[in-house]
């Protein structure tokens, strides 16, 4: 938007510098060669000062992209940064996951001996009980 303004603000400036220049030498008073003088030395007085709203335009544009790619390495950067933790965490988090689901196959390959030694020990002292109730 601001580059927009000055390009405005540098039209209107020439626009203006031929208005005023019209006017003067409709309303001038000098004789012919007086007043081709004085156009010479404002012509010449528009360019400069066009010149210069020119290279501070260049100038302004130069800061602002130098600006711009600064902040892109930047944001480059950042994003890389963010990138490798979000990847590190990524990796511990499948490690975790990788450990819980190797138990979960290891506690499923081996039954629990305990319950499996009282269960069966159990089992015939509860089929005797029942069947010396039944007698």
């Amino acid at each position: 938007m601001s580059d927009r303004n000055g390009g405005d603000f540098v039209s209107g400036f020439l626009l203006g510098g031929l208005i005023g220049s019209a006017v003067a030498l409709l309303m001038a008073p000098q004789t012919g060669e007086e007043t081709r003088e004085m156009l010479k030395e404002k012509g010449t007085e528009i360019k400069d000062k066009a010149n210069e709203s020119l290279e501070s335009a260049y100038a302004r544009a130069e800061t602002a992209a130098t600006e711009a790619r600064a902040r892109a390495d930047e944001l480059g950067q950042l994003a890389r940064q963010r990138a490798e933790e979000l990847r590190d965490r990524g990796q511990v988090v499948l490690e975790e996951q990788r450990d819980r689901i190797e138990n979960v196959i290891d506690a499923a390959k081996t039954p629990p001996k305990s319950k499996k030694a009282n269960s069966s020990s159990d089992k015939p002292a509860e089929d005797k009980a029942k069947k010396s109730k039944k007698s």
